[in-house]
């Protein structure tokens, strides 16, 4: 953050809020990152650390929201000081519910393993996860820098994770119907790929604090949007 106020502990006060929101956004990233690892290597040890660790999401999260409304309270900050403050608290939301959808991952990989099925159509959920977590790295590398430019393509780029969804959403239907004893292992490979597609779009709300943080304003309502598993009848 650029701008000093006459205040050298409104400063600090930011800064502190600041760093908190970047440590909450970090950690959502690792647990995002890990709970996509294990879907692949199925370490049990590792996911029930991502699941135990979803804590620390929770009470950084309640961190960012004390130190913002102590802020606002105390300071009764003003323009571009308050846009900053109430796109941090909004922001701290999102990442707090990306740790749990990191968590959900977590538990139904976790089943998926208790099932033992071995034919898992699986490398589509693990390309959706990739992306979405370069996503999640370049979104905090908008922030940090305040680059709406970047914020605006990360947006638009949720559409690849749309497709990628609606893609698997189909794949894992036609699986079910060849295959009825595929159906619990089905259900839950459904509900971890639409965990991801939540996270993308959670990232791209994010994304669109930023371009609010920069220039003051929202961008336009009509995101690009191609998740059509709500509309897709599989043959």
């Amino acid at each position: 953050m650029e701008n000093t106020h006459i205040s050298s502990s409104f400063d600090k006060d930011l800064n502190k809020l600041n760093d908190n929101l970047l440590k909450l956004g970090n950690t959502a990233l690792d647990q995002f990152e890990s709970c996509i690892n294990n879907f692949g290597t199925q370490n049990l040890d590792e996911i029930k650390t991502v699941i135990s660790n979803d804590k620390i999401l929770d009470d950084l999260d309640d961190k960012v929201q004390k130190y913002g409304f102590e802020i606002i309270a105390l300071r009764a900050p003003q323009a571009a000081d308050l846009r900053r403050v109430i796109v941090a608290l909004k922001i701290a939301t999102i990442f707090e519910r990306i740790g749990d959808y990191s968590r959900n991952i977590s538990n139904r990989t976790k089943l998926l393993i208790e099932l033992k099925y071995t034919d898992l159509p699986g490398v589509n959920i693990g390309k959706m996860g990739q992306k979405t977590q370069t996503m999640f790295e370049d979104v905090l590398d908008a922030y940090i820098n305040e680059d709406d430019k970047l914020a605006v393509k990360i947006r638009n780029s949720d559409i690849k994770i749309d497709k990628m969804h609606t893609e698997y959403y189909l794949e894992i239907i036609s699986h079910m119907q060849r295959k009825k004893n595929f159906a619990p292992t089905g259900a839950h490979l459904l509900f971890i790929a639409k965990n991801i597609e939540r996270v993308a779009d959670y990232i791209t709300d994010v994304a669109e604090q930023i371009y609010f943080l920069v220039n003051g304003r929202a961008l336009s309502d009509l995101r690009p949007k191609a998740d059509k598993t709500s509309l897709k009848i599989p043959n």
